[in-house]
């Protein structure tokens, strides 16, 4: 795939040092050392007649949104246009939002593509309008509108840019080797010239892992914190522990804070679906899980009847689901019940209290994302584990997060305790599963690179390996696009 895209044309996108720098100053923080430098070399592969393809791999709050929205600035400004994809509804209008709010002072309008709208921030007057699609999809098709941002909505048949220059993927695990290759083959202009490609993670891989899982792309890491921001402070709550820490809760929401509780599961299994002793003794095991909707009745009418709470979850529409998120940011809720839909990217700056009601039930990367949506404001933030097991390698996975603020550290250390399994989370099926044990073999991971790479000076198509030919669409047909 590498090879396949090197030997593409792009179209160069000069450097604008001076809107560049413009928009640094107009932020109203520093950007770390790494965030200059993975700019850096994402505006230096733009400037190349070759397709950029590379993955910005940041720890949660390491701040990539901003990086990439310097590179759609510069891709912007040359008249240019940008396709900017998240997987969820929420997440897209939360880009859509900070975009607006950064690129405003440019003169360049933002607009909002998913299934169920259609909308416009318009730089002149400074506020949204909703449009019909059709009118959205003209303004696309006549490169009136340069900077789009959306959900898979952006990719559908009826879509078309008239000069697409970049395309940025947020959680780009969403897509395979073989979907970020056809996305870029698809939008190819008429005179052959392919997007430049950024994808974005979230999820900290370890190096090695990341090195063997995306061969086809460049890596950029965003590995420091912005200053001035306070750990999180973890703790593992006992059962005993829980109704002083339910206190403590109230004593933070009285202070004008908010708060989120997270549970693995949206329904409590009904007691109709038992059918055997075997399955009576999962339906119990189950029933210790906690589900957002039971948890959220016990929370607003046992212990906080006098507070504002609010229910997320998959199952609700897309309306339901940006109405709730959007009350939650603007403090019209005191405590949010979500499950895992929150995992990614959602900013709320005033919400300081992170409880995760079953953690042992989660891997040690999925709970650092969900501490993530905490610290980031001016307040001291923590995040609460509620376990209800005594498990020493249980407690020996969560004390790893407690010990470690680092995303990468962590998560080597789950790889470790864990072994690799479905290491990347249940969420990210858009890998194939990767099982092997020597996946925590960083020798042996170096070798299988070096000696593929010089199979591929040597036998690109791998006609004298048919075994391995067949072996590798075998995985290639795994890869599907969600």
């Amino acid at each position: 795939a590498r090879r396949k895209i090197k030997k593409s044309a792009a179209p160069p996108i000069a450097f604008d040092i001076e809107k560049t720098k413009k928009f640094v100053a107009s932020l109203p923080f520093t950007l770390t050392d790494s965030q200059r430098k993975a700019a850096w070399e994402i505006l230096q592969d733009m400037s190349k007649n070759i397709p950029m393809n590379r993955l910005l791999e940041g720890d949660v709050g390491s701040g990539k949104t901003v990086v990439a929205a310097i590179a759609a600035l510069n891709v912007a400004s040359k008249g240019r246009q940008i396709a900017i994809m998240a997987p969820t509804e929420v997440l897209a209008r939360q880009h859509f939002q900070t975009f607006s709010n950064m690129v405003a002072e440019f003169g360049f309008n933002v607009g909002l593509l998913t299934g169920n709208s259609a909308e416009i921030f318009d730089s002149e007057v400074k506020s949204e309008y909703k449009l019909k699609k059709q009118e959205f999809l003209n303004q696309l098709a006549s490169g009136k509108l340069l900077i789009a941002v959306g959900t898979h909505a952006l990719i559908s048949e009826k879509v078309s840019f008239s000069s697409l220059g970049l395309i940025a993927l947020d959680e780009q695990h969403r897509f395979g080797v073989n979907q970020r290759a056809e996305l870029l083959q698809r939008y190819k202009t008429a005179s052959g010239l392919m997007p430049h490609l950024l994808s974005m993670t979230a999820t900290p891989i370890p190096r090695t892992l990341t090195l063997t899982l995306y061969g086809d792309l460049d890596v950029s890491l965003l590995n420091e914190m912005p200053k001035n921001r306070k750990n999180i402070i973890t703790k593992i709550i006992t059962p005993s522990e829980r109704m002083s820490t339910y206190d403590f809760v109230r004593e933070e929401i009285q202070k004008g804070r908010q708060a989120f509780v997270i549970c693995p599961r949206i329904d409590a299994p009904e007691d109709s679906k038992i059918k055997s002793e075997k399955a009576h003794q999962q339906e119990l095991l189950k029933k210790e899980i906690k589900a957002v909707k039971e948890e959220y009745q016990k929370l607003s009418s046992e212990i906080f009847p006098d507070l504002k709470i609010a229910m997320l979850h998959g199952k609700m529409k897309p309306q339901e689901k940006e109405r709730v998120m959007k009350e939650f940011k603007a403090n019209r809720f005191n405590i949010l019940v979500s499950t895992s839909v929150i995992e990614v990217g959602i900013d709320v700056p005033n919400a300081v209290l992170m409880l995760i009601e079953g953690a042992e039930h989660f891997g040690l990367a999925q709970l650092h994302q969900f501490r993530g949506r905490v610290g980031r404001g001016e307040h001291q933030s923590y995040c609460l584990l509620f376990s209800e097991t005594n498990l020493a390698e249980t407690n020996r996975r969560l004390k790893a997060l407690i010990n470690c603020q680092n995303g990468f550290e962590l998560a080597e250390k789950d790889l470790e305790i864990r072994g690799p399994g479905d290491f990347l989370g249940t969420r990210q099926s858009g890998l194939p599963d990767l099982t092997m044990a020597a996946l925590t073999d960083k020798i042996l991971i170096k070798e299988a690179r070096e000696e593929a790479l010089a199979l591929f000076e040597t036998d690109l198509e791998l006609a004298k390996h048919p075994k391995l030919k067949k072996h590798l669409e075998k995985f290639n047909s795994k890869i599907h696009f969600e």
